[in-house]
């Protein structure tokens, strides 16, 4: 049994099966629409969330499977002092996948450990969002049509930003990818992110603090939130094949 609580849990080459996976899915989902007849997913969200539950929630329907849990933490045992393990073993009877989102860093992986299902990081603190790096990978793909070469620009919350600490974990998979991480000095992208994942990697990267610097080098940019950035914005490409990203 496995567990999705970090991107790099996957292989590159099952990271890229999963993509081709998907893009299949979306080309037809009628004929996936009953491959998880009878299969139920609990999601169990510790803190609000919409766009990230339903998500879960639309594409277990869609595969025809069920859904259930509870969108935040007042609604669960945990008011009552059940433990993030307690629960996890307890839910393990219910489901047959478990996606969790929390507020405190680690508490997935912590379920994984108790559950007797598989466990899917749905996001917890500033620490991972693999499935959201899943959904980047894909558009970045899609809009692409590769995921190495590439000059991708981060703006926004980069101290915070989970899903820009997991999607730049990802992307140093890829050979010969540049990173530009756009943001105010007090929001700029961790140091052990540079120190972790960017220098072992000989990654080529740069700090800056002004979106126009880097506007006309990034091929694609990436911004902080719950959705991939093609739904936060409207994208255009320019005359040189340039993604221009308008954030709204």
């Amino acid at each position: 049994m496995r567990h999705l609580i970090d991107p790099l849990d996957f292989t590159l080459e099952e990271t890229t099966k999963v993509l081709d996976l998907a893009d299949r899915i979306a080309e037809s989902p009628e004929v996936y629409s009953h491959v998880a007849d009878g299969k139920k997913i609990a999601t169990l969200f510790y803190e609000p969330s919409t766009r990230t539950r339903l998500s879960f929630e639309s594409a277990m329907l869609s595969l025809g499977g069920k859904s259930l849990g509870f969108a935040g933490a007042e609604q669960s045992s945990a008011t009552k002092g059940e433990t993030v393990a307690d629960t996890a073993r307890v839910v393990s009877c219910y489901a047959d996948i478990i996606a969790m989102r929390h507020p405190k860093e680690g508490a997935p992986l912590r379920a994984s450990m108790y559950a007797t299902v598989p466990v899917i990081n749905a996001g917890d603190g500033g620490h991972n969002h693999p499935t959201q790096t899943l959904i980047d990978l894909m558009t970045i793909r899609q809009r692409k049509g590769h995921l190495d070469h590439l000059t991708v620009g981060f703006c926004g919350d980069l101290k915070f930003g989970r899903t820009v600490h997991s999607l730049v974990n990802s992307l140093v998979r890829h050979p010969e990818n540049e990173f530009y991480f756009i943001s105010p000095e007090e929001l700029k992208i961790p140091d052990y992110v540079i120190e972790e994942t960017l220098k072992p990697n000989h990654s080529f990267y740069k700090e800056v603090t002004s979106l126009e610097e880097t506007l006309f080098i990034c091929e694609s940019a990436a911004k902080d939130g719950e959705l991939p950035f093609e739904a936060h914005c409207e994208g255009e490409v320019s005359e040189k094949g340039l993604i221009i990203i308008h954030f709204t």
